[in-house]
């Protein structure tokens, strides 16, 4: 019973049902004036003709005539009496004979049908579906990773308990399932025991209650949950999640680590076995201003530019590439190789930002967690917070980040870098193109909720911005390929290619990949043994296992040009 009142509720909210009710109401409107008009003129008419009936009559007469029934009880006499009963009748054929009904159907009848197809929404999957990716949530990070599931082949299904909820999904195209989170019977017509993985981003309550469901059923299916607090890690664990992650802290410590403030000059930011990827800001370093032939920094560390970001946009590197203020490199290399890279350059980080604080704009759960990071690494930070209940310690600043003498009190002057960790994305841009205005050497890093606004804060002068839902959704997919593919950042991978027959006995410098193709060969398997930053001159043999970096793109180029 509940299911009608819920169709009619989704019904009644859709845009094309207000606008054909508006059109309804417009046609009724008209077609009610003409009656009240027709059976005015029906009295006046009758009163020429020397006879008298009531109002009553006249709209008996004028409804008896249009709608063609006319019982004769009532005549003119008049030619102008007969006329304006043919006028009558005539306008009654086409308004209430063949306009009425087609407008009916056209606004309201074929809407309702259509509503009531979309309603049924389904309750389970196909039989026989098989490695599909079970979302128990929809938010940001789940969206972006239904793109990344689309891209690689994998199906999904969201699982939405509320039916105008169920009913708004599927009408924007999504593949939508009805069903309670909590009851066992859901997961088995989600056809769990052939799914690749389930993906619970809800409340640390529900997550719990759909992992031990889960486990009642499934014992090996992977389970990837968020928890929003620390003491839910445990119980999540217990619950039977496979993976647990907090992403708004992951978000929050990746911010901090990007500052100029970290002892560390390069951000590990994924792992392909024992081939690590990093990236590092050129900010305040001897690179700036240097090409990467005059860097020379393979010489000097082992390590390999892969690429480079210049305010949001990656590059692919080119010996005269020039290194600017802006720039972020993305390194390839072993632990050691990057551990050489630190030895050489974050002394100069450290040393240019020593009596310099980072300050955090929001003291949320991001801005939180970029505290803590700094507190650990003894850097000196300050938060500007606006709600009294998250401020924390002496640390802490009340007050309005668009206020000026907010923002001088926390130390914006002095200021190393700045993280903006609000979660209004309007905010983040509005605090972007302040700071910068404010000071226009500082190192701006912001977070951004949504993806489609990352361009927008490149663009409004930071420096560094990380999605919450990108990263969540690449750390989840990594999870499907670990052994395959590594994604790294918003449409650049880490992949494995076999070097096919057009490749073999050249050498990598001969095989002109990256200038082909886009990719650079970062390693390349040899014998059950990985050889990181292999020399140009080294030859390819087939069916050699490469490693390769690279756009969504340039993968395809190399697919097609090698594979």
């Amino acid at each position: 019973m509940k299911f009608l009142p819920a169709q009619i509720l989704y019904f009644t909210r859709s845009r094309t049902t207000k606008r054909n009710f508006k059109l309804l109401f417009n046609f009724t409107l008209i077609l009610t004036i003409m009656v009240l008009i027709y059976s005015v003129l029906f009295h006046y008419i009758m009163i020429f003709e020397e006879k008298e009936f009531s109002w009553i009559t006249g709209f008996y007469w004028t409804l008896t005539v249009m709608s063609t029934l006319g019982f004769g009880d009532i005549t003119f006499a008049s030619d102008l009496g007969k006329a304006f009963t043919m006028l009558v009748l005539l306008s009654g054929v086409l308004f209430l004979l063949v306009m009425l009904p087609f407008t009916f159907i056209q606004f309201f009848y074929s809407p309702w049908l259509e509503a009531q197809s979309r309603a049924k929404t389904p309750r389970e999957l196909p039989e026989g579906t098989a490695g599909h990716v079970i979302l128990t949530s929809f938010d940001p990070i789940t969206v972006n990773l239904i793109e990344k599931l689309n891209k690689y082949g994998y199906e999904y299904a969201i699982l939405a308990p509320d039916l105008q909820r169920a009913l708004e999904l599927y009408d924007q195209n999504f593949n939508v399932v009805r069903g309670d989170v909590g009851d066992p019977e859901t997961y088995r017509l989600l056809r769990i025991e052939n799914a690749a993985m389930v993906v619970a981003n809800n409340d640390d309550m529900t997550n719990t209650n759909i992992s031990f469901t889960v486990r009642e059923i499934s014992k090996k299916i992977p389970v990837v949950t968020n928890a929003d607090a620390d003491n839910s890690i445990d119980i999540l664990q217990l619950a039977g999640s496979t993976h647990v992650f907090q992403f708004m802290k992951m978000l929050g410590e990746s911010l901090a680590r990007r500052t100029l403030g970290m002892s560390m000059g390069a951000n590990i930011i994924g792992r392909f076995d024992e081939l690590l990827i990093a990236e590092a800001p050129a900010m305040r370093t001897p690179l700036e201003g240097k090409t990467l032939i005059q860097s020379n920094l393979r010489k000097k560390t082992g390590v390999t530019v892969v690429g480079l970001w210049e305010r949001g946009r990656f590059e692919i590197p080119q010996p005269e590439t020039l290194i600017n203020s802006t720039t972020v490199l993305l390194l390839a290399g072993s632990a050691e190789q990057l551990k050489k890279y630190d030895e050489v350059f974050s002394i100069y980080h450290v040393y240019n930002t020593a009596d310099a604080p980072v300050l955090i704009l929001g003291g949320g759960r991001v801005g939180r967690a970029a505290a803590n990071i700094l507190e650990e690494r003894k850097i000196d930070y300050k938060v500007v917070e606006k709600s009294q209940k998250f401020i924390q310690n002496e640390h802490y600043i009340q007050g309005n980040a668009a206020d000026l003498e907010t923002l001088n009190q926390a130390g914006i002057k002095n200021a190393s870098s700045v993280i903006i960790t609000t979660h209004d994305d309007s905010m983040n841009i509005y605090l972007t193109i302040y700071c910068r205005k404010l000071r226009s050497d500082i190192q701006i890093i912001s977070r951004a909720n949504l993806d489609g606004n990352i361009s927008k804060l490149h663009s409004a002068g930071a420096d560094l911005v990380m999605s919450h839902a990108s990263m969540g959704a690449n750390t989840i997919i990594n999870l499907l390929k670990p052994d395959k593919i590594l994604m790294v950042a918003e449409g650049l991978n880490v992949f494995r290619a076999s070097v096919g027959k057009s490749l073999a006995g050249k050498s990598l410098a001969e095989s002109q990949i990256r200038k082909q193709t886009g990719c650079s060969v970062i390693a390349i398997g040899k014998e059950n043994k990985l050889n990181i930053n292999p020399e140009p001159t080294i030859l390819l043999r087939e069916h050699d296992e490469m490693v390769l970096i690279g756009t969504s793109d340039a993968e395809k180029r190399l697919m097609d040009i090698y594979q």
